[in-house]
Formats: C-alpha cells, structure tokens, sequence
C-alpha cells in the first residue's frame, strides 16, 4: 500500500467514515502489522495536537482582544508605567478568575495531551526483544529496490495483495512441506521462493502460536518434489560452545551467517528455546540452525535488541512434538516423514551449504 493510500485509509478510519467490513479488514491489519498500529497511533496523537493547538490559539486571541479593550477603557496603562499600585490591584481583582480559568485551560491542555500520549501508545516492550520476521517497510523498500526485476517476472503475489510480513522457511520432507515460524505467516495467502527466484503457492497446513511455529505444504503445479533431504533433525541438545550456522534471507538473496551455542536455555529461562551468539536480522526467522555435521538443531526466531549477537532459536525437538501431536488429528500431516540422519558429515562448510541452500526458501505472506 502507498504512502499517500495508507495515510487516506487511516484518516478514513480515525474519522469513522469507513464501512463496517472496510473497519473490520483494517483492525486486522493494524493487528497484524505493528508498523501500521504505530501510524495510526502516531497520527491520531498529531489529530488531537493539531486540535489542542487550535484551542490555545483561541484562547490566545481572546486574552489579546480583552488586553486591547482593557487599554481602550484605560484599566491598564500600555506604556508600562506602573504609577498606581492600587490600578494593578484593582486589574487582579477585577480578572483574577479568567486568569485562574485561562491557568487552569492550560495546564489541562498539557495534562491530556500527555495523557493521550500514554494511552494511544503501544506498551513498551520491557524484554526488548525482537522478532525477525521481515517489517512491512522493509518489505515495500525490497520490492521497489527489485522494481525493475519484479516487472520482468511474473509475481505470484497479486497484483491487489500488500506484503504483510516475511522471513525464511526449511523443507522438512522433500514432498514440499515446510517449517517457519508463526509470526511470519501473516495474511490470507504465502509464496515461498526459492534460491534462483522461482515462486511457489504455499497453504498453511497448521500454526502453533504458542510454539510459535508453523507447517506450509507447496501446492504449485510448477513444484516438483525434491527427494530425500541432504540433512537430518536431531532430537537431542546441542553441547554449550558448539559451531552453528544459519542460512535464512534477510535480503532477496540466501544469506550465511556463523555462531556458537552460548546457553542452552532462552530468555527467562525458557527450556523449549536456547541462546545463539552469531549475527541475525528481520527476514532470518524461520531459518534453520545447523551444526557442523550438517544436522538441523533449531528454528531462528527473535533476538535482542540492546545486545549485539544474542539471538534465540526453537529447539528442533519441538518440531518431532508438534508434528506428532498433528498426526493424532490431522491425515494430511501423517504424510511427514522428517529427517533422521545427515549425509553431510565430514563434508567442509561450503560443500555443506550448497547442499542445503536449495531447501531453504524466502517466505513472503501477503493480504489481497
């Protein structure tokens, strides 16, 4: 959505002239994109300044139209001579209680200018934590940067539908099953892309939010089934100090980056994540964390803000857990047969990446 579109919309919705379906769309929106959220929040605080500041001038004018009366009337000496204490007096007296109101306007107009900064603003994020899904700003910039190769090629994406978040997904099983995590899925519809640009359709088969992963299945004729993967899941811990890396797409191109294991445990001591020191930015979500016998050990999903290189993924445990849980409801989850053995141990870094890339995919969520 356009700059010039999205500031319409928020006023249409601010000045409640939207119709109930077009307010229900747009709620939902703003639920899912913080960045919208914040605008809205943002320009409804300048709405009531600009309201505010009218209200000042006013008052403003009125207190200048009594001064220039008071002057006419002689109740006040405009050359500054203050000859008559008594005249000064008599002038507070006489108009002690439009200067107590005009006071009083004035420090309410602070207090709920403050007070409106309070409310309309989101909650300040204590953990100062960050999720790495891909921004909506940060996808728009993407797609305008790439404007010139995105008219070459013929997006999957309609042509109506707004990029509403991103990041990276693995295949699981060569049949074209996925793993992101469930912050990255937002929207009605989800293309995965894969190394050399090829787009396919992808179906959310389930999000788990409180795990905060989520299963894709590629149901795209242009898809053709990849095999057995090259690499494997490993159920058990990672030892404390140990080589990771990560492949994910914090950019339009597939992206490495190296680490270790620096806690076994996330934040706050959660025992389903565990600490990473390696180098992670919005799109890298939803990457697979790899050790050096090429065995996927974890799922990227947020990091720190304040502190450089701490970053937190998913113990790839829970991926044997939530897709054991699917196969008791779901038939079309029985279909996953994950990984269990790596064919890339005692292969050197590089070899093992270009065995890999081509089952790591950019994801793209979108809502039309």
């Amino acid at each position: 959505m356009e700059d010039k579109l999205l500031l319409e919309t928020i006023e249409r919705y601010l000045g409640g002239t939207m119709l109930a379906e077009e307010k229900a769309w747009f709620e939902q929106l703003r639920k899912n994109t913080p960045e919208i959220d914040q605008m809205v929040v943002e320009h409804r605080i300048f709405l009531h300044q600009i309201e505010e500041f009218g209200m000042v001038q006013k008052i403003k004018h009125t207190l200048h139209n009594t001064h220039k009366t008071l002057v006419e009337k002689a109740d006040i000496n405009e050359g500054g001579s203050v000859s008559t204490r008594g005249r000064v007096v008599q002038f507070y007296n006489k108009y002690k209680k439009v200067t107590a109101i005009a006071a009083s306007i004035a420090g309410l107009t602070a207090l709920v200018i403050s007070g409106l900064v309070a409310y309309f603003s989101p909650a300040v994020n204590n953990d100062q934590i960050e999720l790495l899904g891909k921004k909506i700003e940060q996808v728009t910039r993407t797609q305008q940067a790439q404007g010139a190769r995105l008219n070459e090629v013929d997006s999957k994406i309609p042509k109506d539908a707004t990029v509403t978040a991103g990041g990276t997904a693995f295949m699981i099983d060569g049949k074209g099953f996925l793993i992101t995590n469930a912050h990255v899925v937002k929207g009605s519809g989800t293309i995965v892309v894969n190394r050399n640009g090829q787009e396919f359709n992808a179906k959310i088969i389930n999000i788990d939010h409180e795990r905060d992963l989520a299963i894709l299945k590629i149901q795209d004729e242009d898809f053709k089934p990849l095999g057995n993967l090259p690499y494997g899941i490993k159920k058990s811990s990672v030892d404390l100090g140990e080589e990771l890396y990560t492949l994910g797409y914090p950019r339009e191109e597939i992206v490495y980056s190296m680490g270790y294991l620096s806690a076994q445990s996330g934040r706050d001591g959660d025992t389903s994540s565990c600490q990473i020191s390696l180098s992670a930015n919005p799109g890298n979500s939803g990457g697979p964390v790899f050790n050096k016998n090429g065995e996927i050990v974890g799922i990227i999903s947020k990091k720190e803000t304040k502190a450089e290189g701490v970053v937190y993924a998913i113990k790839s445990k829970g991926i044997f857990k939530m897709i054991d849980e699917l196969k008791e409801s779901d038939t079309s989850v029985q279909k996953i047969k994950l990984p269990s053995s790596s064919k890339l141990k005692g292969m050197g870094r590089t070899d093992q990446v270009k065995e890999v890339e081509d089952f790591v995919f950019q994801v793209k969520a979108y809502q039309n």
